[in-house]
């Protein structure tokens, strides 16, 4: 897989750790390296791992099927993208994934919000697998990018008011980069020749 695609991938699926991020930064106010580092380094921790078990599981569906694996890979892509452009139109008065008073770099909290801000990148990976594309290279780099992306998103939070369009945009951007990668399979799958 080239590396634009999977930079595209990495960025498309960092839009949500970014949003929470934004979120977090806005909540605390006051944001230190602790919290930086705690909070990147799991939502980026749990981006790498989430493609890796939907890799694994694909791996046992891909001989099953193998003659529109493009489709599968489309699908849930388009799926994906469809749901992060649903949530960027449902965010109203700021992001509707924001903490509640509480520091959402610890316990708990965080644990549910790397869940959370990584299950697509699950669907991601079982897309690579049955398309039969390496997933350690592609892994890294989307780990990397949430967490660049999360100590971004932190460091904003605190400067601006105004996150719910920052994170409105950032989420369609991701939505669309989604969808083109998708129909970028199936053009390179000769569907539309």
């Amino acid at each position: 897989m080239p590396i634009i695609n999977i930079l595209g991938i990495a960025i498309a699926l960092a839009m949500d750790a970014f949003a929470v991020s934004i979120a977090t930064g806005i909540q605390l106010k006051k944001v230190n390296f602790r919290q930086t580092f705690r909070l990147s380094f799991h939502f980026g921790l749990f981006q790498a791992l989430m493609p890796l078990i939907g890799w694994g599981i694909g791996l046992t569906l891909r001989s099953a099927i193998e003659s529109y694996d493009h489709w599968v890979a489309f699908g849930l892509l388009a799926i994906i993208g469809f749901n992060m452009f649903r949530e960027a139109l449902s965010l109203e008065d700021g992001i509707e994934k924001k903490p509640e008073k509480k520091d959402a770099t610890k316990g708990l909290t965080m644990v549910t919000l790397s869940i959370a801000t990584s299950i697509d990148a699950l669907a991601v990976g079982f897309s690579m697998s049955v398309l039969s594309i390496s997933i350690f290279f592609p892994a890294v780099i989307i780990g990397i990018v949430a967490g660049v992306f999360t100590i971004i998103g932190l460091h904003l939070g605190k400067i601006i008011a105004l996150s719910s369009k920052i994170s409105m945009y950032s989420e369609i951007t991701g939505a669309l980069v989604l969808w083109i990668i998708g129909f970028k399979i199936l053009f390179d799958h000769g569907v539309f020749n």
